[in-house]
């Protein structure tokens, strides 16, 4: 770990001047592109282990939130950016590429790397219910409404449902929240699951330092995620790549590489209800804050952005969602089910490649 997490500085340390400087002497779109990711990634590994040591203080349910919280700021990031260039297909399948790499790459990793080394790992069966309930709202409901009423409907009143929608979904959200840490905070915890394992490991950073490294962390990415946005055109061209590819798989997968790779390192520490916690709540957190926002700011630019997505992306999510749900309600899991999620991800991922 220790090897990593210097490999990863090493890429911070030459990455950032590399991105500053590349942008401004105007380098190879094709060699920024990869230069641009790789920083972000590696940027994103510093904002997790940040969010890692907060969490050691604050809990799994806490960390969990955070961890997911600042992991999708850099989509979020990158999103607006996308938005404010006119790529809203690219954003919409960000969007979905977000949900299917959460609940079905960074659960399916967890899963499958934790059950390898432990035969069962449990989290707590409540928390999942709840989250599962989440779930079935934030996407079955409130993406699949936009996109049924708008066979009937001009763009405008689109976009009008959407906004409205929006609202609901953010103000439901905040109510997610309050729900869970703090007018029933503790009322569903089990020990046994591993509800309070968290306040026994020592954070490696105090939450000083682990705040001063998530706010500088965001910074970077900022800055190199508006470059990495203008990347986009040239290399889906030199590659063949769609913008539905780019957005479903690249974009996303860069942009939630901080959970990515927290989840699946609190998965091998058999901290699975930690990992449970990231998936799904990093994917409410899309479907039911960053969605609804991003909504809201395209307001401000000359392309708004409705939650209409295409058929496949709505297929993905939807098919995604059900199968996590029926994966994750009993509150056990192992490598067998990670290899399902996984198998069904890069099902999808095929199939978005070909499309």
């Amino acid at each position: 770990m220790i090897i990593v997490n210097r490999i990863f500085l090493i890429a911070v340390l030459i990455g950032v001047p590399f991105s500053v400087i590349g942008s401004l002497v105007h380098l190879s779109p094709i060699l920024m592109f990869v230069v641009y990711s790789l920083t972000i990634v590696a940027l994103s590994a510093f904002m997790g282990r940040a969010t890692e040591s907060l969490s050691a203080v604050a809990g799994p349910r806490v960390g969990g939130l955070l961890n997911a919280t600042f992991g999708n700021a850099v989509e979020l990031i990158i999103s607006i950016f996308a938005l404010q260039a006119g790529l809203v297909n690219v954003v919409l399948a960000s969007l979905t590429g977000s949900v299917l790499g959460n609940l079905l790459l960074v659960a399916g990793l967890s899963f499958f790397v934790g059950g390898i080394k432990f035969k069962r790992q449990q989290f707590n069966v409540f928390d999942a219910r709840h989250n599962s309930g989440l779930l079935t709202f934030g996407i079955i409901v409130a993406f699949v409404i936009p996109e049924v009423f708008s066979m009937s409907m001009e763009k405008a009143e689109t976009f009008s449902l959407s906004v409205g929608i929006s609202i609901i979904l953010i103000l439901l959200y905040l109510a997610a929240l309050f729900f869970k840490l703090v007018t029933h905070r503790g009322v569903y915890s089990a020990k046994k699951e591993g509800g309070e394992e968290a306040h026994e490991e020592e954070p490696e950073w105090s939450a000083k330092v682990s705040v001063i490294v998530l706010l500088v962390a965001t910074l970077a990415v900022a800055y190199i995620s508006e470059n990495l946005v203008h990347t986009f055109e040239t290399v889906g061209k030199q590659f063949g790549w769609s913008e539905l590819f780019i957005g479903v798989i690249i974009v996303a997968i860069v942009g939630n590489a901080a959970e990515h790779a927290s989840a699946v390192v609190m998965a091998y520490k058999n901290k699975v209800a930690i990992s449970v916690e990231i998936a799904m709540g990093s994917t409410l957190q899309i479907a039911m804050f960053v969605a609804p926002v991003l909504v809201l700011v395209s307001t401000l630019f000359d392309q708004r952005m409705a939650l209409v997505f295409s058929m496949p992306e709505l297929v993905a999510m939807v098919t995604s969602v059900l199968l996590s749900v029926i994966l994750l309600n009993d509150g056990d899991t192992n490598w067998f089910e990670g290899a399902t999620l996984l198998a069904a991800y890069v099902i999808m991922g095929i199939g978005f490649y070909l499309l």
